[in-house]
């Protein structure tokens, strides 16, 4: 049975309350000949009222062990809040007739939506520069389209899943979560009356669009494993029960996804994983009338690769015709029999009327062993590439005219003054003549900038503004950390792997080896930790902490070859990388090796499982996000969310021996040593659909029966307590609504700093609250 502590009794200075323990059921489960003994797999029983009432027990055991940290918290949440202009507005973009942007109002969760009318003079510089609006301020003719906090009243959760307007303007297509599982419900609302129309279709993946009629919604359906399958076309006022069936993709490990062409003249129906992809398109007539066009395929999956296509009307020489942009990882120019592989992708440009063969396509951009091309896009005229290099995302421009021809120009790169930085493309209007950029940097808060595509110049738009921040008491530093494990597809020179680092600090934080120190990395699915700012990451840093970010193996910061070679048979790169830069940054004279915390979520709470597996001694404290611990059991049961996909991310252990044995030995919940570990914090939520609740649950009832450091000291006097902290009405990302999310981030970084013994702000810090406070 499960035992329940007293809630009501706190935490004292010599003493603790019991930990909730779950009573051992034995399960097992063999694969090739192994047989593992799984005493806590019944924790998954969701609905179990003994399963509710443990993980009550385990919130009460956290709330108790951690009442001392309450006035930290406290703290660390009006540090955020006082860093953030709570009443504020996005820079509006514009979408047809209307100018579209989102408010959010003090003591508000949630964003308010809202437009107001374009104009349309003939000058196109004047036409699309977005119009001032001020903070606070009603915009003569501003209307609110979806109030966020009146959709959310009543609800324990909310997340929006989606948001189109009709092109005429008159209908808003949205989708809600009201649990945090991902499963959205679609709606329609007449944007005249402000009422919802009969139209409603529950249980949809996130994304919806109109068609260029404005009278078809395209959505997409999830299976019961959570993967997007089906795509639907919906014709307002009709019974959803009827509505179109576009594809249906059968491959439990392909993802389904749809997109519009820039023109809004096609669907992109989008199949794919993280090794193979296919494309499929349809033709959207204008009038209502009319039926959609067949779906048609336009890069078989056949080919084995992966690919993004973008359509364009263009003229290469013979007048305008349809043709398609196409990022891809395979040269099929090369004269050999087999097309040379790409991996980190080039871009082509292939005809309506053979695109199927690829044999045909033109050469834009070449392969380069520097430079990811991560996609394209297009305006009316010009081709927008995203791009990666050195770790740092960027933006290249290059003229539709001559595209693909002796007549092609050299692309144009916004220049900018940082060296780690990031531009990413916000939106590309197809008919404005400006690009909408983001920047942001590790201490540089986010600038929207709109880049004139003819002549290259940059026009601020706004400046996130940050409160009582001064970016010159910070310094950012990219440090180098020689890898263990030497093997690399991008990286195999004699000076072996070196793992980028991203070192943040404050200035006045000496180099005396006294600092305390937060490791933070992810490392899975070629998703990159890109250099953007966070005011949640000051109140680290005002307590001395040096913030490391880790770029392991795994993610995609140096490429693709960086990304293959921490993924499958090689994930354990991944785990090593961490270990490596943690003892790299042990030793740089920076920080006080006994005072290091790691942190990370999802796959990177796979990694924190893993490396406080491997080596314990390094940590003081860990905070698992939303942990992906029990991934082997996972990944065996093909019935549980997203597993099926999973298997181009980790291998399959189902059916490939040395699959499950390579993941048997590295998965944390099954690797736990009786050592000494750091503290460890494995925050969850109930709903969350990507990563089971039940894995953390698993995982901290293992810990506390396996390793030997003290559980029962409280953390403020060196205990090393395992939690458990489930978010009850939350999903993947924990609860919703901004403040929520900052009481959250409060939360972890309370347990970190406490374990840290870094609970003071820094003398320079101090001092400028003090003058801030006064001001």
């Amino acid at each position: 049975m499960t035992s329940v502590p007293d809630a009501q009794t706190p935490a004292t200075p010599n003493t603790a309350p019991a930990p909730p323990v779950a009573e051992p059921r034995p399960v097992d489960r063999t694969h090739h000949g192994h047989t593992f003994t799984d005493d806590f797999d019944w924790l998954r029983a969701k609905e179990s009222d003994e399963v509710i009432a443990h993980l009550n027990a385990e919130n009460a055991y956290t709330d108790a062990l951690t009442a001392d940290q309450q006035e930290l918290r406290t703290a660390i949440f009006q540090e955020i809040k006082s860093h953030t202009v709570e009443t504020d507005l996005s820079v509006p973009s514009r979408k047809d007739g209307w100018w579209y942007f989102v408010r959010t109002v003090e003591g508000e969760q949630y964003a308010v939506h809202c437009r107001v009318a374009a104009q349309d003079t003939g000058d196109l510089t004047a036409d699309w520069t977005p119009p001032v609006i001020e903070r606070g301020v009603p915009v003569p003719g501003e209307e609110v389209i979806l109030d966020g906090n009146a959709e959310a009243a009543g609800q324990p959760f909310f997340s929006l899943g989606g948001l189109a307007v009709s092109p005429d303007g008159t209908r808003m297509a949205y989708a809600t979560d009201n649990t945090g599982d991902e499963r959205y419900t679609l709606r329609i609302r007449d944007l005249s009356t402000g009422q919802d129309l009969p139209d409603t279709i529950p249980g949809i993946a996130a994304g919806l669009t109109f068609d260029r009629s404005g009278t078809r919604v395209f959505y997409a359906v999830p299976d019961e494993s959570w993967r997007p399958y089906r795509i639907l076309a919906h014709t307002l006022g009709t019974d959803p029960a009827q509505d179109q069936l576009l594809l249906e993709e059968s491959d439990p490990g392909m993802w389904s996804g749809f997109g519009l062409a820039a023109d809004r003249t096609e669907l992109v129906i989008s199949i794919g994983n993280s090794e193979i992809a296919e494309t499929h398109a349809v033709d959207l007539p204008e009038s209502p009338e009319q039926p959609l066009g067949p779906v048609r395929l336009l890069v078989d999956r056949s080919h084995g690769m992966l690919h993004g296509v973008e359509p364009v009307t263009l003229d290469t020489g013979s007048g305008p015709g349809r043709h398609y942009v196409i990022v891809h990882n395979k040269d099929f120019a090369t004269p050999s029999p087999t097309p040379a592989h790409a991996p980190n992708n080039l871009v082509s440009l292939a005809h309506r009327e053979t695109v199927t063969d690829p044999r045909t396509w033109r050469g834009v951009v070449g392969h380069d062993s520097t430079t990811k091309v991560d996609g394209a896009e297009v305006t009316a005229t010009h081709l927008v590439i995203s791009a990666r290099r050195d770790t740092t995302p960027k933006v290249l421009v290059m003229p539709l005219a001559g595209l693909g021809t002796a007549d092609q120009a050299a692309p144009v790169e916004p220049d900018f003054d940082e060296e780690l930085y990031s531009c990413e493309l916000g939106q590309a209007p197809f008919e404005s003549p400006f690009l909408r950029l983001g920047y942001s940097s590790w201490v540089t808060p986010t600038q929207i900038l709109d880049y004139a595509v003819e002549d290259g110049t940059v026009h601020l738009r706004r400046q996130v503004e940050v409160p009582q921040y001064d970016p010159e008491q910070y310094l950012v530093e990219r440090w180098w950390a020689p890898a263990q494990s030497q093997h690399t597809a991008t990286d195999p020179s004699a000076g072996g792997v070196r793992i980028p680092l991203t070192v943040i600090r404050r200035r006045d934080v000496e180099w005396d080896g006294s600092n305390p120190c937060l490791v933070y990395g992810y490392g899975s699915y070629e998703i990159s930790m890109d250099p953007g700012f966070a005011a949640t990451r000051l109140s680290l840093l005002d307590r001395g902490v040096v913030y490391v970010v880790a770029h392991v193996r795994g993610g995609g910061e140096l490429g693709r070859g960086w990304y293959e070679d921490g993924k499958k048979l090689t994930k354990n790169h991944s785990f090593t990388d961490f270990v490596d830069a943690t003892r790299f940054v042990a030793q740089s004279g920076w920080v006080d090796p006994d005072r290091i915390a790691c942190m990370g979520g999802s796959a990177g709470g796979l990694l924190m499982g893993a490396v406080v597996n491997l080596a314990p001694e390094l940590y003081r404290a860990c905070v698992a996000q939303v942990p992906f611990v029990d991934a082997l059991t996972s990944i065996l049961d093909p019935d549980l969310p997203l597993s099926a996909l999973e298997w181009e991310e980790w291998g399959n252990p189902i059916e490939d021996p040395e699959v499950y044995r390579y993941m048997q030995a590295y998965t944390p919940y099954e690797n736990v040593r009786a050592v000494d570990y750091p503290a460890i914090a494995a925050v969850t939520s109930l709903n969350d659909t990507r990563v089971l609740y039940v894995e953390p649950a698993k995982w901290v009832q293992q810990l506390r029966r396996t390793v030997t450091s003290d559980q029962s000291t409280p953390l403020a006097q060196g205990g090393a307590p395992v939690l458990l902290k489930t978010e009850m009405d939350g999903g993947h990302g924990g609860a919703s609504g901004r403040y929520r999310a900052w009481e959250d981030r409060a939360w972890d970084y309370a347990f970190i700093l406490t374990a840290l013994g870094a609970t003071e702000l820094t003398a320079g810090a101090a001092s400028a609250a003090g003058s801030a406070q006064q001001v």
